[in-house]
């Protein structure tokens, strides 16, 4: 991916061989569907951090290439694995037919080195999403990008559009302690962690990249006075929970995970591990150059990008360590945030309920693979009733379906990862069993899901 991340009217533009996708412009995504399929080439490469090169592996740029293609269209992905050891792809937050959802001897046996696999299937939702590898702990290297389906018909309007995708970054850096200094902010602006602060995970990672850049080499946003930005921000890290804010700017909430919310304005974004915000960004009638802080919860560390005002010198930057104060401002929360589409849900109740509790690694009692099938029926209403009783957030994820969010207004965010508060914390979510298969569902902490914190939900025999 370019820095410069952003897209404006300037027509089409092409990913890899022979696929045409659409640029996001202004009021409406134009598009095509080619009949090429864009070839996914994972394989060792080297990354840049800021001019210290590091052995990785990636789709050749980390983040990978991004797709883009809008509502309705084929979306045709021909893996070539380059790597030395098997390998799939997940499309997060889609819900594709089951054999292309890329779970390892779930639903597809992995594509061995030297081997090929095509994913092919229709995408009918519009929204931001990832892919990303999903053996082993693949995904904690370089091995995720961007994938955006349009809508048809775009009812936002907006000047420049940027994907950020937030990552904890280990992967040929040395460690010499927890999020050590390496751009980072001092101890007294760090989110510390204490007992009544959010935590995802507990491993060391000594950078936190924006766009595969840490904080010594920021990717920069730019836009003109009075321009509006769509951002879509998206968390691909594998053990660590972001908060997200621009200096001197409010962010407007319009989807979250992919789908529409009434908009609503905020300080700062709190994002799980695959949790995704779309915002708008106005940009005032000033200049300079300001800060976009990302500030891992419940430990040190920092990262950050750029928002430069057209005119304003190439050089102009804020200080690698300045704190934005709306880093600890008003963040969106579940029943802020009400459904523009909210689920088709029959009158009446539930026809199936599962109460879990979550505790270390176990989902419901049970770690993954000695763990039973959540078993549901097509058609089924089915609802899930979270209750995390251990020190850490969870991230909880659902493969091939949206879910709607319970609150208060009874129009709580459609989803397809929801972070569960740790002790005590309560989260319940109803979704329709309308894609049969075996789905997996499991915590979006990627050493919480290798140590088991899986189960399968299961339609009847499949």
């Amino acid at each position: 991916m370019a820095e410069d991340a952003s897209l404006t009217r300037r027509g089409f533009l092409a990913l890899g061989a022979g696929l045409a996708v659409a640029a996001g412009c202004r009021g409406g995504g134009g598009g095509a569907t080619a009949a090429a399929a864009l070839p996914l080439q994972p394989g060792p490469m080297t990354l840049d951090l800021a001019g210290s090169e590091v052995a990785t592996w990636g789709y050749g740029t980390v983040p990978g290439p991004e797709i883009r293609l809008r509502a309705g269209d084929v979306l045709r992905v021909r893996l070539d694995n380059g790597l030395p050891e098997g390998t799939t792809v997940h499309w997060h937050g889609l819900a594709p037919p089951n054999a292309m959802d890329g779970v390892p001897r779930v639903t597809q046996v992995p594509v061995e080195p030297g081997g090929t696999f095509l994913y092919e299937f229709r995408t009918p939702v519009a929204g931001s999403f990832m892919y990303h590898a999903h053996v082993g702990v693949q995904l904690d290297r370089g091995l995720y990008g961007p994938l955006v389906v349009e809508p048809r018909d775009e009812p936002l309007s907006y000047d420049r559009e940027y994907v950020l995708m937030l990552d904890d970054w280990a992967d040929g850096v040395e460690e010499t302690g927890p999020h050590t200094d390496h751009g980072g902010v001092p101890a007294e602006s760090a989110v510390d962690p204490g007992p009544a602060t959010v935590s995802f995970g507990g491993r060391t990672y000594p950078l936190v990249l924006v766009n595969g850049h840490p904080p010594d080499d920021p990717p920069v946003l730019e836009g003109r006075p009075g321009d509006r930005l769509r951002l879509r921000v998206m968390n691909v890290a594998a053990d660590t929970g972001f908060r997200f804010a621009v200096a001197g700017h409010p962010l407007t909430v319009t989807h979250t995970d992919g789908m529409p919310v009434e908009p609503v304005t905020v300080d700062v974004l709190r994002l799980g591990m695959g949790e995704r915000y779309d915002v708008l960004v106005e940009l005032g009638r000033r200049d300079g150059a300001w800060q976009i802080g990302v500030a891992p919860e419940g430990r040190r560390g920092w990262g950050r990008a750029v928002l430069r005002y057209t005119g304003s010198p190439a050089s102009s930057a804020p200080p690698v360590t300045a704190w934005p104060a709306e880093l600890d401002g008003r963040p969106a929360e579940h029943a802020d945030l009400l459904a523009v589409e909210p689920l088709a849900l029959p009158p009446g109740r539930p026809d199936r309920v599962f109460d879990l509790t979550l505790d270390g690694t176990e989902i419901g009692g049970q770690s993954y693979p000695d763990a039973d099938p959540l078993t549901v029926a097509e058609g089924e209403w089915v609802r899930l009733v979270l209750r995390n009783t251990g020190a850490k957030w969870h991230p909880m994820h659902l493969h091939g379906h949206h879910f709607q969010v319970l609150t208060p207004s009874g129009r709580g965010p459609v989803k397809d990862t929801v972070a569960v508060p740790a002790r005590g914390g309560v989260v319940t979510f109803d979704f329709l069993a309308t894609n049969p298969g075996k789905w997996l569902f499991h915590c979006h902490n990627h050493h919480h899901m290798e140590d088991g914190m899986v189960r399968l939900v299961r339609y009847g025999s499949a």
